[in-house]
């Protein structure tokens, strides 16, 4: 089916549901390893290999080979975490906090130290510093960590 563009005249709002982030990884398994020690994520499905003329036509690389990993946190059905990896990957410097594009992801935690030491153990890493974005009576903690991979992970404690 090929795009027809909407006439400027007949612009409309959309509507719209956030289905899924995709991280691409030089190895799928190791990672979705990670966000499932460090975060408790579970497998949605079965990881799938995708190739094929469909694949590619799809995301306009000719002769993808995609291995995909699926996701979700624990006891949540909506937007998922894709994890894939490509038979033939580009490698780019690891991404730069005010790097332009898509940044980071970010997670609310009960107890940010304990999650810190948990991405840590689990192969991340420290980025920045705990900061306190709220007051001394009611902290809203944050941090930014990575994770094996070098992608930027926000964490946050909320007040209360």
């Amino acid at each position: 089916m090929a795009y027809a563009p909407t006439p400027s005249n007949q612009i409309r709002a959309l509507v719209l549901k956030l289905l899924h982030v995709s991280l691409t990884a030089r190895d799928a398994d190791a990672l979705s390893a990670f966000y499932k020690r460090a975060f408790g994520f579970v497998e949605r499905r079965p990881p799938k290999q995708l190739s094929g003329a469909i694949v590619s036509r799809g995301n306009g690389l000719p002769n993808s080979d995609i291995y995909a990993i699926w996701l979700n946190l624990p006891d949540v059905q909506g937007p998922f975490l894709e994890i894939l990896a490509y038979s033939k990957t580009l490698e780019r410097p690891k991404p730069a906090v005010n790097e332009t594009g898509y940044a980071h992801l970010a997670f609310e935690v009960d107890d940010l130290y304990d999650s810190i030491s948990t991405v840590v153990q689990s192969g991340g890493s420290l980025q920045g510093e705990v900061t306190n974005f709220g007051t001394q009576d009611q902290p809203h903690l944050i941090v930014y960590v990575r994770d094996p991979e070098g992608n930027i992970l926000e964490l946050e404690q909320p007040a209360g």
